[in-house]
């Protein structure tokens, strides 16, 4: 083994000295580190063009802004139809407490949510306890021209991290199981309606009401996240937590809180869903080496962390290759894909649409997880992934390379980002999986994913590690292997794990 692991050792010494160039790695580490234009170009995707929701205007403007930059760098690019999305706008979302006191709340309406059509005021009244079905329908007939909380009122909005910090431990347990009580409480409460929450907001659009108020807290200080509105004609809004709070307060104890809520929004139809495409053409064209993001986004934020960073990656990184490295051995592509929070469609469409791309696949880089330096690289099941990506690591500066683990040849990807498509089709994508910075809990998703969040420094190492490794595996003499690893039992339920298989995209979506 020991002998093995030498003569691989040796192989790779000697194509690093022979096939690669040292000037042009250190070229791209100099001009990542002082000539980037990370910090412009977050400002025009994400301040400017603002978050990129499937089908909306802000997601059409990020494309084209996209093609522009990589044509001012004198890169070919396009934008490529993949399918059709429902066509929406967000406008301005204004809830006021206009009774028993005055105040303005945190508000935002859902994406794809109905117009108020005017100002609308209401009085807000919440999911009753019932014993059943035919008793929540009794209580339906009161709902009309009223706003109904359709949530749980959180036991604390402080996150459990500052419960561990401050509290004592038996305040600490009186919490936990106050807040297990009160979700299993809740829980029998919409039981009881005969309808589950997914369902419940079309129930109460047919009884009349004037609106649907959600709180969808992240589990972190003043932090809610936004998705998609499940009513046709009237708004669905997402209110703060301790806003939220205070209205169902007021309902339970009696009172009976009044708002004015304007929701204003445009409705554009059926509208073109584009990915944005990239490409230096290679001596060798038919091989390819391509940098992955997803390019949309939820638009709760600005979408900054997801995936804004990683977008911000693969740009920055194909601009100092064109700079640096003009003639690559391997054509060196960029894809932006659409529609990846619906379900990965802009990928799965190119996949479909693109099998000499996926057939001439040398290696995929994807990014996706937040703001953080890359602290993750599986071979997501390829057996000989193991040689080909420690030999791409090997130039890459050792206080960046030293902060990655690897694992060889590990699992395939089942579907958590666009590299995934790739993987399904038996094509080699790799998942450059970063540091947290409490993504799940504060970015992901949430009313905060904003410019403020980006943490430049590590956006720039991401640059230099993934420039590097599309230069490695660009000029890689050997190209890449499709053998699979044998796959091992899953710890989830004991069985043996399969390849998966290529998933079908939504091509005409949120029209339902």
């Amino acid at each position: 083994m020991k002998r093995k692991l030498l003569l691989m050792f040796c192989a790779l010494v000697v194509w690093t000295s022979s096939a690669i160039s040292q000037d042009i790695v250190d070229q791209i580490v100099k001009e990542a580190n002082e000539n980037s234009l990370l910090e412009q170009l977050a400002y025009e995707m994400l301040d400017l063009n603002g978050p990129r929701l499937v089908g909306t205007p802000q997601m059409q403007s990020a494309h084209n802004w996209a093609v522009d930059r990589f044509e001012g760098w004198g890169i070919s690019a396009r934008n490529e139809k993949w399918g059709e999305w429902k066509g929406w706008e967000r406008g301005i979302t204004h809830v006021d407490l206009i009774s028993p006191r005055v105040k303005t709340l945190e508000a935002m309406q859902l994406a794809w949510s109905p117009s108020s059509n005017g100002i609308v005021e209401g009085d807000v009244t919440v999911i009753p306890e019932v014993e059943n079905e035919a008793e929540f329908k009794q209580w339906l007939s009161s709902v009309k021209g009223k706003y109904v909380l359709v949530d749980m009122a959180q036991p604390t909005g402080r996150p459990s991290y500052n419960w561990e910090k401050y509290g004592k431990k038996e305040s600490i347990e009186k919490m936990e199981r106050e807040s297990r009580e009160a979700r299993s409480n809740w829980n029998k409460r919409i039981q009881a309606t005969g309808s589950n929450s997914r369902e419940l907001p079309a129930v109460l659009e047919e009884a009349g009401a004037a609106g649907i108020l959600i709180s969808n807290w992240s589990r972190g200080f003043g932090v809610n996240k936004i998705f998609g509105a499940r009513t046709k004609t009237i708004p669905t809004i997402d209110i703060g937590l301790e806003d939220y709070g205070t209205l169902f307060r007021m309902v339970e104890h009696g009172d009976t809180p009044k708002i004015r809520v304007e929701v204003t929004n445009v409705d554009h139809g059926t509208v073109p869903t584009f990915n944005t495409i990239a490409e230096v053409k290679g001596t060798n064209p038919d091989e390819y080496v391509l940098l992955s993001a997803h390019f949309d986004s939820w638009d709760g934020g600005t979408g900054a962390t997801d995936n804004g960073t990683g977008s911000l990656v693969m740009m920055e990184a194909l601009r100092i290759l064109k700079k640096v490295y003009p003639n690559p051995k391997r054509t060196i592509m960029v894809g932006l894909w659409g529609s990846e929070e619906q379900g990965l469609n802009g990928s799965s469409s190119f996949v479909e649409d693109h099998p000499e791309v996926v057939k001439g696949l040398q290696a995929l880089f994807n990014q996706d997880n937040g703001t953080g330096r890359v602290q993750n690289i599986s071979g997501q099941g390829f057996l000989h992934s193991y040689e080909f990506i420690n030999r791409w690591l090997a130039p890459v500066p050792r206080e960046i390379r030293s902060e990655i683990n690897t694992t060889f040849p590990g699992t395939p990807g089942g579907g958590g980002s666009d590299y995934a498509s790739f993987v399904a089709a038996g094509a080699p994508g790799f998942s450059l999986s970063s540091l947290s910075w409490d993504y799940g809990t504060y970015t992901w998703h949430t009313n905060r994913d904003t410019y403020d969040k980006i943490v430049f420094d590590d956006v720039r190492d991401n640059v230099i590690l993934t420039a590097i490794m599309v230069y490695m595996a660009c000029e890689d003499p050997e190209f890449f292997p499709r053998d699979k690893a044998v796959l091992g039992v899953s710890p989830w339920n004991g069985r043996q794990m399969t390849w998966p298989t290529p998933r079908k995209p939504t091509r005409n979506g949120g029209q339902d």
